[in-house]
């Protein structure tokens, strides 16, 4: 088996890798992990400390892992397979990686909408895929909602990532839900028009595009923001303290959200432990890690926000079950071709 710890192999490994052997021990569990934060270190210290399970953690992005596990077929060593994104989980499910699990502890611990309906993935963290203004340029009252962001008079400033962005698929994929196929297409059609520039880099050079005065509104996901707040560099945080941050929808729908999740993987050789694993991320201790690792929102209710996300305050979120963000994604990707979002 893979040692303890995080191993960690580059794209060449992962696609013309070794086999690992995949004998089961009664005490270890074994994660795929498309997540990459040195945070999530104490997550798997964590659970090992509550159960003395030993966590081994193989590294790369989901597509990658995704190819891996359907390589090694029934040899696979894989446990659990981790990732950001419910159109990520989606596409895991969709190559028949996941089997269904039913958990008590589950069942009671997550919210519905953080549940696969047939329980082949679960959503164990929250992120907010907000709206960024510039203080001196919006006044944010005229923002209230994602349909805004089509509104004729903010043509030429909005900064917002490409279509092949999984985060802005699922933002698409929830409008689709929310107003159909021709509604989401007028919208993104009306997003495309009042576009600043076209899509370029990631979600930190949307928000640092409002702070620089090239474009006056941006959509990123919240911790981007909370990075540059926190940053040691004095120019990171000084392009944070330009732009404010809006939780759109709040009269109506909620806040469109996306999730961390997880599922135990078909033919999991410690298929056990790796249901103990996720009911563990289910856990208060698990959900505060979660929160003060990388600034993202716990899916269960009551657990201690970090301070930064504590001081917005409380708000709507949108309680459509994540599943439907896979299940729109293929939809959401032809919508993005018809309209040129590129």
């Amino acid at each position: 088996m893979f040692p303890h710890s995080r191993l960690v192999l580059p794209l060449a490994a992962l696609i013309a890798g070794a086999s690992v052997a995949a004998n089961a021990s009664a005490n270890e569990v074994n994660i795929y992990s498309a997540r990459h934060y040195d945070s999530d270190e104490a997550l798997y210290n964590a659970f090992t400390e509550e159960t003395g399970i030993e966590v081994n953690v193989l590294e790369g992005d989901s597509d990658q892992l995704i190819e891996r596990i359907l390589r090694e077929g029934e040899a696979s060593p894989a446990d659990v397979m981790m990732t950001v994104d419910a159109g990520r989980l989606w596409r895991a499910e969709q190559e028949g990686i996941f089997q269904d699990i039913d958990s008590d502890v589950l069942a009671e611990r997550l919210p519905e909408a953080m549940r696969h309906p047939d329980g082949q993935w679960f959503g164990f963290s929250q992120r907010v895929r907000a709206i960024f203004y510039n203080r001196e340029a919006v006044d944010p009252s005229e923002i209230g909602s994602y349909e805004d962001l089509a509104d004729p008079e903010l043509e030429g400033r909005v900064c917002i990532r490409s279509s092949n962005n999984i985060y802005n698929q699922s933002l698409l994929a929830s409008m689709i839900e929310h107003h159909g196929e021709e509604g989401a297409e007028e919208w993104a059609q009306g997003v495309v028009d009042n576009m600043a520039r076209q899509p370029e880099g990631g979600d930190t050079d949307q928000i640092r595009g409002v702070a620089s005065g090239e474009c006056d509104i941006a959509v990123a996901n919240h911790y981007y923001y909370v990075r540059l707040l926190q940053s040691d560099n004095d120019a990171d945080r000084e392009a944070a303290e330009k732009v404010g941050i809006i939780f759109p929808n709040q009269e109506d729908r909620g806040t469109h959200i996306n999730v961390g999740g997880a599922g135990v993987v078909k033919g999991a050789p410690n298929q056990d432990n790796a249901v103990r694993f996720l009911e563990f991320l289910s856990s208060d201790t698990a959900q505060e890690l979660f929160a003060s690792g990388n600034n993202e929102f716990p899916v269960v209710e009551g657990v201690k926000k970090a301070e930064v996300l504590e001081s917005w305050g409380d708000f709507k979120m949108d309680d459509l079950n994540i599943s439907v963000l896979g299940e729109n994604n293929p939809e959401a990707v032809r919508i993005f071709d018809r309209v040129g979002w590129r």
